[in-house]
Formats: structure tokens, sequence, C-alpha cells
């Protein structure tokens, strides 16, 4: 029987890294499982949450849950959005505990439920990876992320040095704290040019936003490429080496 999964596509990947959705329907529908993507969906009101509107957050969890009803289960390629889904939503209202127990983050999805480590991708390049906040501490999804990369073919993964700081994002934080936020992110950039990595990977377009954005002002050449990108990536599909 094939699993029925719902794409969660996240705000910020919706509307500027398109390229990561359609990765994720590639990949799972690789696998055999059938991909629906609700077009009803909006923000999960994380922003909502985290700046105080707790009312308004409530509204768009609630909605959430009846857009995503029905499925086998619910996947979103950010463990800072699927953090809120299942951390926060039930304390926010009662009809939103079913989604949330079956809403994951990618890596969860294809070793935990679909039981999936080689996903049969092809990246002949060297990758480090950073594991976010929100995946790390909220998610736990541990090396999950790493036991997918080490299954890819022809990808050289090198250890990113004190991968488990933060980058300096966490969304309103980078603005209102910018000073702190660029320090952290001079420390996380360091870090990933000591690997000498040709790409830098991570469950959560935010992060790779930030560190991105950071790497190509010092036009240092190395890219940011969503975890998903790289598993969806093939012999037949071969990823472009320039942007």
């Amino acid at each position: 029987m094939r699993t029925r999964v719902a794409l969660f596509a996240t705000c910020l990947t919706d509307t500027f890294f398109p390229d990561t959705a359609r990765a994720v329907v590639r990949l799972l529908e690789r696998l055999g499982c059938d991909v629906d993507f609700p077009a009803a969906q909006t923000c999960c009101g994380q922003m909502h949450h985290n700046t105080g509107y707790r009312a308004q957050a409530t509204k768009l969890a609630k909605r959430h849950a009846k857009v995503f009803d029905g499925y086998d289960a619910v996947v979103a390629p950010s463990g800072s959005c699927v953090g809120m889904v299942r951390d926060v939503y039930p304390d926010l209202h009662r009809s939103t505990k079913a989604v949330a127990g079956r809403t994951y983050e990618l890596s969860e999805l294809l070793t935990d439920v679909l039981g999936v480590t080689d996903v049969g991708a092809y990246f002949p390049h060297r990758v480090t990876y950073h594991p976010t906040c929100h995946s790390l501490r909220m998610l736990g999804v541990g090396d999950k992320p790493l036991s997918l990369l080490r299954a890819v073919r022809g990808l050289d993964l090198v250890e990113l040095p004190a991968a488990d700081t933060c980058c300096g994002f966490g969304g309103t934080f980078a603005l209102k704290n910018a000073d702190t936020s660029t320090a952290m992110l001079a420390d996380k950039m360091s870090h990933v040019l000591d690997t000498r990595a040709q790409v830098l990977t991570a469950g959560d377009n935010s992060c790779l936003m930030h560190i991105g954005g950071g790497l190509s002002r010092l036009k240092t050449g190395v890219r940011p490429l969503h975890l998903a990108e790289i598993l969806a990536s093939t012999e037949e599909e071969p990823w472009a080496a320039t942007p």
C-alpha cells in the first residue's frame, strides 16, 4: 500500500526556495509515495507565536489541522516549522493533536516512517552538514540526516567543526539582535570554510539563507543547498555546478 503524504512546503520555501519543495516531491514519488500539495495551506503561525500573538497563532494552527486532515503523514523540509506543529500546536488547541502526531521533518519521514537511508541519490561533491537548532534540539533528529548523506553515491561528507552551535538566524532574533547574530554567523562561516566543502547543506532553508548570504557576500564559492535537493539528485538528473 502506497503512503499518502501531504507536503507542507512552509512560507519560506514556497516563496524563496521552490526548488526544495519540488525536490521533496520528486524524492518521495521515486520512493513510491503518493504526494499531495494541499493548496489551502498557509503560514503555520510560528512567527506569530514567537512574537507573542498567541490568538493569531491559534487561529492558524486550527486552520492547518483542517487543511492537513486525512493524510497518512505530513512532511515539511523544515525542522523549525515541524517543531511548531508538533511541539507547540497541541498546547494551542486540542484539535491539532492528530496532525501534530503525524507531522515529520524530511529525514524523520525517510528513516522512521519509510524505513530507508539509501534513497538512490548521486551527488559527486564535497559536502558539509549544519544541524539546525530546531531539528537538533526540539525534534531530536540526531544523525538521521547524516545517515542519509552517507548513503549518497559520490558524496564526500566532511564533518563541520562546532556543528551544533547556532548560526545566528533564529527568525526575528537576527533582526532584533543584529550584532550578536552577525558575530554568530561569522563563527559559523569560519567553520564552514575550514571544511573546504563545495556545498553546505541543512534541513532548513532559513539557516541556509542566513549562512549562504554571508558566504555569498564574501565570494567564497560555497553553495548552500537543502538536504532534499541533494537526496533528489540522481545520475539521470545531475546537479548543476553553477547556480
